[in-house]
């Protein structure tokens, strides 16, 4: 069996199974090919079709078909079971305590997009909801001259945070913190912040409730923006825009993803003035937020 065709089959028996997705990949032929590229040891650019293209042995062609396999069993997102996700050309680790790295944040930091409404005095930057710590590392990447802290109300997220800060090599840059929101005494004295990160928890109770599997699998606290009573998903969000003022320099900005619940925000804050930012996902789904938006 050809490279090719093994990927094919196993983008067939994924389509069959209807699973979802959106933890790195969007369809089963790409979730096929991070499998078994990542099952065989083999670049994820690998040519599948190339005539240098190595051909699987009996043995691994096995190994891949017990991989898609588990996926298709479990439901769970293909970064769990290779414990391994990719966010704008960045490898993290990932497992379970912690949900797999998507923000579109990632890629306003790599291309630019946020680039205009930062200033030259940019240098300490706080990534709220941290998770894993990618959106912090990339900053970290990105922002050579900066200070970064990453907090997060999980403990077990924040030692996951700790593996891929080691494995960046940016511990002396990158700096975790644990913190409900903005309430660490930690947090609070190491700002004010020129600039804040935050893809906090969203998810309005509707969509919690329909979640697939593959969501379902993830930590609800880190997508379940109902903790505090509300419906709509914007309770951390809530908390964070009213404590916000006296965390950010006069010109810090926010960089705040929303997800598909653009509605649910405009609802709960009809009268801020907000910026909407272009991702490849439309320019819907992360805001930017300056403290004169916040402090009129």
């Amino acid at each position: 069996m050809s490279l090719h065709t093994l990927v094919q089959d196993a983008a067939d028996r994924l389509e069959a199974a209807d699973l979802s997705y959106g933890h790195g990949t969007t369809n089963a032929w790409d979730e096929a090919a991070w499998l078994v590229l990542w099952q065989l040891g083999l670049p994820l650019d690998t040519a599948l079709n190339a005539p240098e293209a190595p051909t699987p042995t009996d043995l691994q062609i096995a190994q891949c078909h017990a991989l898609i396999a588990q996926r298709i069993s479990t439901r769970k997102p293909a970064a769990y079971l290779t414990r391994q996700a990719w966010l704008q050309g960045f490898s993290f680790y990932v497992d379970e305590r912690v949900i797999v790295p998507r923000s579109l944040i990632a890629e306003l930091l790599v291309d630019g997009g946020i680039d205009y409404f930062l200033h030259t005095g940019t240098h300490k930057v706080l990534d709220l909801c941290t998770g894993n710590g990618s959106l912090a590392i990339i900053a970290a990447k990105t922002y050579p001259d900066t200070t970064i802290w990453a907090s997060d109300l999980s403990q077990d997220a924040l030692a996951v945070g700790a593996i891929n800060v080691a494995r960046h090599d940016v511990q002396a840059r990158v700096h975790l913190l644990h913190s409900d929101g903005l309430a660490a005494p930690a947090l609070t004295a190491s700002g004010p912040f020129d600039l804040i990160l935050c893809n906090p928890p969203y998810v309005n109770a509707q969509s919690m409730a329909a979640l697939p599997p593959e969501f379902q699998a993830e930590p609800a606290l880190a997508l379940d923006g109902n903790t505090d009573g509300g419906h709509d998903g914007m309770d951390f969000v809530r908390r964070l825009l009213r404590d916000l003022p006296r965390h950010l320099n006069p010109q810090g900005v926010l960089v705040l993803e929303i997800g598909h619940e653009r509605a649910f925000f405009e609802a709960a804050f009809p009268a801020l003035p907000v910026v909407w930012l272009q991702t490849s996902a439309g320019e819907d789904q992360v805001l930017l937020l300056t403290r004169e938006h916040l402090t009129p």
